[in-house]
């Protein structure tokens, strides 16, 4: 925890002195208990801003992969995952299941702080894609609030494609928290729909973008599609 707080430190203080980012609404965020941090996606980089400017600590679920690389390179990424806070999760031969989120029903349980991107993968045209079920799951599995957080000008810090970091100006915004009701036993999908629409509602009113009807697709699905 106190090599997380330190790395959470100094790479705040290093996005706060480089790419001077506009930050509001940091008293609405819990101090103690569970929360869920809900964000929209539009830069790689998202996950690391998140985690560097909240007040406390959050996790995010990541593949497991690189941390089960073999040799050098796996230790590295295990250390690398627990000073980030990533929760690395292995999924191979999953479809995308409430099983997976079962590191995040822990977090919460201990009273942490559990962040998830609910378009599931970053906006490439600035849209705010439809949110999927996640998000719903585990704020009906546990009752921890729903804090929304938007992000404004991050896509413009890395370019597809690139692994150049350039210092631009962001803003990132938190709203205030929505109190979800816990659901003992089976949640219904009207029940999951009506908590991600509140969810991506609150994120569109704090980030101002456009919205888009459907689903948001990783590239790799897109070339598939192509390809067949």
């Amino acid at each position: 925890m106190k090599l997380y707080r330190a790395t959470q430190k100094a790479v705040g203080h290093l996005f706060r002195l480089v790419c001077r980012p506009v930050i509001t609404g940091q008293e609405n965020f819990p101090a103690t208990g569970p929360v869920i941090v809900a964000s929209n996606h539009l830069s790689f980089l998202d996950g690391i801003i998140v985690s560097a400017l909240m007040p406390r600590r959050v996790g995010f679920i990541t593949k497991a992969s690189l941390a089960n690389a073999p040799g050098i390179k796996g230790k590295v990424m295990t250390f690398v995952y627990s000073v980030l806070g990533l929760i690395p999760v292995d999924r191979s031969g999953q479809s995308e299941s409430v099983t997976a989120l079962d590191p995040a029903l822990k977090l919460l349980a201990d009273g942490g702080v559990f962040g998830v991107f609910p378009e599931g993968t970053r906006s490439r045209d600035g849209r705010l894609y439809r949110g999927r079920s996640g998000v719903a799951f585990t704020a009906l599995s546990t009752g921890a609030p729903v804090v929304p957080v938007a992000l404004k000008g991050t896509e413009r810090l890395q370019k597809p494609g690139s692994r150049m970091i350039v210092p631009r100006k962001f803003e990132l915004h938190i709203g205030k928290p929505l109190q979800i009701d816990r659901v003992d036993g089976r949640q219904t999908g009207a029940q999951r729909r009506a908590v991600v629409d509140r969810v991506m509602d609150a994120i569109a009113e704090l980030s101002g973008q456009e919205r888009a009807d459907t689903y948001n697709t990783p590239p790799s699905v897109e070339r598939d599609a192509a390809r067949g």
